[in-house]
């Protein structure tokens, strides 16, 4: 298993520092959110490619059906490049309740899975460098001749990509299958999408298993852990190792930049990773 740390809030210089923490401190991927409208995802992540050598860089989500898909085929590949090839893209549809309605953004559900099917088709074929021809529902490109294209990403065959998956929705999950890794969500009593237990993260890689022969697809789950009592710690993330996951992300979701806790944030950061082994 992997360990990533998930930046709570903060500006470009703090990415940077904390981003370099997480590196000495021995996690495996720093990741940042990305907001409506706040501090920009992909200048946190410039700036922590800057400062970092080893460590992954990527999102916690981007939704893509809010983005303009050749402006993030332009971010991504500009920060993969940066970092020498150490950038994972996660995508989803996003939760509507950060101000999607506010900005006039799409909140229906279909329509954000149809803007996120095409927006991924638009991103990989211009990361291949080639002329990009796509008639969709939401997006038509006809970009027979690229002005002065980039070269294609450092990583080969693209830039990985995780892709939030509901359980056990079968489209959602055949969706996620196609590339690279998946944050698996199911459907609670409420209604609302939570992330899934332990025993249906087994049900679900054993699904998955049964339906893909490439063993090299990520499992990404996340939550918090003891600061200071490293078996604690560990003992929280082994079922999720037991159950299949491939990254455990340590994800303290909303602490404020400037607060007081960010401290803490900061403290169980450079106590290192929960790791099981």
């Amino acid at each position: 298993m992997k360990y990533g740390f998930v930046l709570p809030s903060g500006d470009a210089r703090t990415a940077a520092d904390f981003a370099e923490a997480a590196e000495h401190a021995g996690w495996d991927g720093f990741f940042v959110w990305e907001p409506l409208y706040g501090w920009d995802a992909w200048v946190l992540l410039t700036a922590a490619a800057m400062r970092t050598s080893r460590i992954r860089l990527g999102t916690m989500i981007t939704p893509v059906s809010r983005m303009r898909p050749w402006k993030l085929a332009s971010e991504t590949l500009t920060v993969d490049h940066l970092s020498g090839g150490r950038v994972t893209l996660s995508v989803g549809l996003g939760a509507t309740d950060i101000g999607f309605a506010d900005f006039g953004e799409a909140t229906d559900r279909r329509v954000r899975a149809e803007l996120l099917d095409e927006g991924l088709a638009i991103l990989q074929a211009l990361w291949a460098g080639k002329p990009v021809s796509h008639a969709g529902k939401h997006y038509r490109v006809e970009a027979e001749h690229l002005h002065y294209p980039p070269p294609p990403p450092v990583q080969q065959p693209r830039i990985p990509i995780w892709v939030v998956g509901a359980w056990p929705f079968e489209k959602s999950m055949r969706r996620a299958m196609r590339f690279d890794g998946i944050i698996p969500s199911a459907k609670g009593d409420d209604g609302d999408f939570r992330q899934v237990t332990p025993d249906e993260l087994r049900d679900m890689k054993r699904w998955i298993d049964e339906r893909r022969q490439d063993a090299a697809f990520d499992i990404i789950v996340e939550g918090t852990t003891s600061t200071s009592n490293r078996e604690r710690a560990a003992a929280k993330v082994r079922p999720w190792a037991d159950a299949g996951a491939t990254w455990y992300l340590e994800a303290r979701w909303g602490v404020q930049e400037g607060a007081t806790t960010m401290d803490d944030v900061r403290r169980r950061l450079e106590a290192g990773p929960p790791r099981t082994d």
